[in-house]
């Protein structure tokens, strides 16, 4: 039971994750195409160039979501049907991936910051508000989300670490999930690194 429970879990994160909000939002506000305009991220970043900023909030709030409620309810519900760390690891995976590579938009999605901290918080709350402070303090300093995002990432796997020794266990198959998603948020980003390199990187909140 707990192998059948597994692969669905996973399935459904996966699907969950596919859900590409800022081109639904953008849809349902009557704003355009963010993969048409901007960074062409579907992302709350790039939603916010439209200059809705309600779209962008709503965009970053159910992308976060996304990625929290199935690793959410795999921790709270999983041991019932003998799922362990490992589901809730493939779970965290899944979610984000489906961010990355949505099924239903042609698997070309967005950059995944926002649902890998829904993840993180989904994992524990702490070691979500930690990511997320940081890419805000770093956002905050520098204006540049893609520069927080790639700190955050950096420091995420560390915050779980320490973390281990301090509110939770550490199990193998979670710190796994963390650092590939760590790995794959900075291989995302590939593009806004030549650009802060080359310092032509668009700050937060400029326009398309």
């Amino acid at each position: 039971m707990n192998a059948v429970y597994s692969v669905l879990a996973v399935f459904a994160a996966y699907l969950i994750g596919s859900l590409s909000f800022a081109v639904i939002v953008s849809q349902v506000m009557g704003l355009s195409d963010p993969r048409t305009y901007g960074s062409k991220n579907p992302g709350a970043t790039n939603v916010l160039r439209s200059g809705s900023k309600a779209a962008a909030a709503v965009t970053l709030l159910l992308d976060g979501v996304k990625g929290w409620i199935p690793v959410w309810a795999v921790q709270m519900w999983g041991d019932s049907f003998g799922a362990g760390p490992l589901t809730v690891a493939l779970v965290a995976l899944a979610a984000f991936l489906g961010h990355l590579f949505p099924v239903f938009f042609g698997f070309k999605g967005g950059k995944g910051v926002a649902t890998a901290a829904g993840v993180l918080f989904g994992i524990h709350w702490g070691l979500g508000l930690a990511t997320l402070l940081t890419w805000g303090i770093v956002v905050y300093a520098s204006r540049y989300s893609s520069l927080g995002a790639l700190v955050a990432a950096v420091f995420a796997p560390m915050f779980y670490m320490f973390g281990s020794n301090v509110a939770w266990e550490t199990p193998g198959p979670l710190i796994g999930a963390v650092v590939v998603m760590s790995g794959l948020l900075i291989w995302r980003h590939g593009e806004n690194i030549s650009r802060l390199i080359k310092g032509k990187e668009s700050k937060l909140g400029s326009k398309k």
